[in-house]
């Protein structure tokens, strides 16, 4: 483990999370929301083209493919790195599988894996020197049945080296992959602990967008500041910064749904989404209770967007913001984007519609990601 990433974690000062949300394709939007960011942060630190987000984010979070994005920020690359390398992927994330196999999962996960081992390495660990900063992907192991938000932290319970199942020798590339392998979407992966020895075992993961941490951002807070995870992080608005960035929500009141037509079809197609937004909305909620918000939407009409609003702490825990956008024909026109068709952005796999995503993506940081939000941190 780098002994600059523990220097970096038990140094005095402010701390910057960035956490962002699981969404398949969806993530296009999110990096255009980065490359805002990215924008601002050069203005504010003035610092040139050479400049990454890895420098003022201590804590990047990621679930689903909010991990790849993750861990391409976590190693240093620039949002346009990231952009060009997630472009790539596009088609072999969403590679359909073989008739036969497609009982099985939808889409084929060779090629991504493949994308990953080249990118990441096939060799380098969840432990490598590569990564710049605590980096923590969620998955749920379905093996026991149970969230896994599995970070570098090296002070963590099963980061230390003596084990000899220790986490950090878990390939990154194959952490990555766990967390994007959504049930339905794509076939799960096994990850084997200790290889080689006597205690050698095996659990089966599947995509961390079907826990509550489809939106990792309290989850990412929480291990930073609660005392088993050992970072010891301080509090306070001014002392914490918690980014949180979505891909997007869709939702659809159908007032003419039949209980019949809630099938097994229906429940398998609908069931990850549903379960994305309510893991998200959930988390959302707990950052602007706790944190002190000064960007976000709407969340419903009788809590609103908590902006200036007090709760059960005060003063808050941190300072919070969070950019989304509502994929529906009034939240697209919002954004003044009335040309887009909201069903080609809705879908997780609509790799058809990149160039849209990034329009939405662009558009949020256009309207929402105000050089205002950082200014006490840059």
């Amino acid at each position: 483990m780098s002994e600059q990433l523990k220097v970096r974690i038990t140094a005095k000062g402010p701390k910057q999370i960035l956490a962002l949300d699981g969404g398949g394709i969806r993530m296009m939007m999110t990096i255009e929301v980065l490359a805002e960011i990215e924008n601002i942060l050069r203005q504010q630190l003035r610092k040139g083209s050479e400049f990454r987000l890895s420098q003022f984010f201590d804590f990047v979070a990621g679930a689903s493919t909010g991990a790849i994005i993750a861990a391409c920020i976590s190693s240093g690359m620039s949002v346009a790195e990231t952009r060009n390398f997630c472009q790539s992927i596009g088609q072999e994330i969403f590679d359909k599988a073989s008739l036969l196999k497609r009982f099985r999962a939808k889409y084929e996960d060779e090629k991504l894996a493949e994308k990953l081992q080249d990118v990441f390495g096939k060799d380098t660990t969840l432990g490598s020197e590569k990564l710049q900063t605590v980096l923590m992907m969620v998955m749920r192991n379905a093996t026991t049945d149970s969230p896994w938000p599995v970070s570098n932290n090296p002070f963590a319970k099963y980061n230390q080296r003596d084990l000899k199942d220790c986490n950090l020798d878990i390939p990154l590339w194959q952490l990555i992959r766990a967390s994007t392998a959504a049930p339905v979407f794509f076939p799960p992966e096994v990850v084997t602990f200790a290889p080689g020895t006597s205690n050698e075992y095996q659990f089966i993961f599947v995509d961390g967008g079907i826990t509550m941490y489809n939106n990792p951002a309290f989850q990412a807070f929480l291990m930073a500041t609660v005392e088993p995870y050992k970072m010891g992080w301080g509090t306070g608005e001014n002392q914490l910064l918690v980014v949180s960035i979505g891909t997007g929500t869709s939702p659809k009141a159908n007032v003419d749904l039949d209980p019949g037509e809630m099938n097994l079809l229906y429940n398998a197609g609908s069931i990850p989404s549903a379960l994305m937004f309510a893991a998200l909305n959930e988390q959302d909620l707990l950052c602007r209770v706790f944190g002190k918000c000064v960007a976000g939407d709407q969340l419903d009409h009788e809590v609103g967007d908590l902006i200036g609003k007090t709760g059960p702490v005060s003063p808050k825990l941190f300072t919070y913001m969070r950019y989304n956008a509502e994929l529906t024909e009034k939240g697209l026109s919002d954004l003044g984007l009335s040309g887009i068709n909201p069903e080609d952005v809705q879908q997780l796999d609509s790799v058809k519609h990149i160039k849209k995503l990034q329009e939405v993506g662009q558009a949020v940081g256009k309207h929402k990601v105000l050089p205002a939000h950082f200014k006490c941190f840059a």
